[in-house]
């Protein structure tokens, strides 16, 4: 059950119809998800997969859209964010997966869209494929390799619009979060006519920096879930349609570490504490022989609806956080290891 359900509501702006970051109209979601055993004598076991996050469903090279990325901590293996920066542009699905799942997804991702655009390195330059990661390596047997190139492709091919899926699905499905299951998270605000929309990998926190970790449980002093792991990681993607700049859209981006700092988060050494953001607003052709300039609408930076934009990106974060916990599933992994689902419902 999402928190709402519980009885908890975060902030105090309104959520999309689906309280999901496909609220953002256009964007897509897909996962895949990979729960078996690779090898039962040695207690091996794929615990682990990939999540696709498409801004629309058109050509994304063709059709770029306004992105950036902000790195709160950096211990994390992403690929693409130093082109993403630099140019202010996405032209690729956003990946998510395991740590030594970068390179397969990346590949399989490089598949998909060279089938799209048989132009790319040709007639034409190459392509930036943006991928994020976090460790499932309690739970998922990460050095035997589970996640292949044709589960990032799978993935974006089952994208849609409908609400994503959450918990311990795709790329969550090994992950932890203050010593439970965590994972997929999602949550949406509106703020005027615009639509803000987070999706979170959560995979950080020991159990005791839950906030307020004395109040679940009926209020009794200790919080159950492991203790093994501790630093973890965290992928934030926020999607919105308000028209903003890629150094507008840092700013809004930067707000994402409110909401995941409000959860209890102190961004800890060994945590890849990541935000990739886009609008879809724009959409920027990769062809536009003969073009010297372009205009683009943005919204003023003193107008009140920036601090309003602030407040989603914060509230949506700690939302999808908390909805992580509150989706996942109680997971058995490799190695016997199982992660408990944290009960949000026994809030006292």
């Amino acid at each position: 059950m999402k928190i709402r359900e519980l009885g908890l509501t975060i902030g105090k702006l309104p959520t999309g119809e689906k309280n999901c970051i496909t609220d953002v109209e256009g964007v897509r979601v897909g996962h895949i998800t990979l729960d078996y055993p690779l090898d039962e004598q040695e207690n091996e076991y794929a615990c682990t997969g990939v999540t696709a996050i498409l801004p629309h469903g058109g050509n994304l090279f063709q059709e770029k859209v306004t992105a950036t990325s902000y790195v709160i901590n950096g211990f994390g293996k992403t690929t693409g964010l130093v082109q993403v920066n630099e140019l202010g542009v996405l032209e690729s699905p956003i990946m998510l997966t395991n740590t030594f799942g970068v390179p397969a997804v990346t590949q399989g991702t490089l598949e998909y869209m060279l089938a799209e655009n048989p132009e790319i390195g040709d007639t034409t330059g190459t392509i930036n494929v943006v991928v994020g990661e976090c460790n499932d390596s309690y739970l998922n047997s990460i050095r035997l390799f589970p996640v292949q190139p044709q589960h990032a492709l799978e993935a974006i091919r089952i994208a849609s619009t409908d609400q994503a899926e959450e918990g311990a699905v795709g790329a969550g499905k090994g992950m932890v979060c203050f010593g439970h299951k965590g994972g997929i998270g999602s949550s949406s605000r509106i703020v005027e006519e615009y639509t803000v929309g987070c999706l979170v990998l959560s995979n950080f926190g020991r159990k005791e920096e839950l906030r307020g970790f004395q109040y679940w449980n009926g209020g009794g002093g200790e919080v159950g879930g492991i203790s093994e792991t501790s630093d973890g990681s965290i992928i934030m993607v926020l999607a919105t349609d308000a028209p903003l700049s890629d150094r507008q859209l840092l700013r809004v981006a930067k707000r994402c570490g409110i909401g995941l700092g409000r959860t209890g988060s102190h961004f800890s050494h060994g945590s890849g504490d990541i935000v990739i953001a886009f609008s879809t607003a724009h959409k920027i052709a990769h062809f536009a022989e003969g073009v010297i300039t372009e205009s683009r609408t943005q919204i003023r930076e003193d107008h009140p609806l920036m601090n309003e934009l602030f407040a989603a990106a914060s509230e949506a974060t700690e939302e999808a956080i908390l909805n992580s916990l509150s989706q996942a599933a109680t997971t058995k992994g490799r190695a016997g290891h199982v992660v408990e689902h944290f009960d949000l419902g026994k809030r006292s």
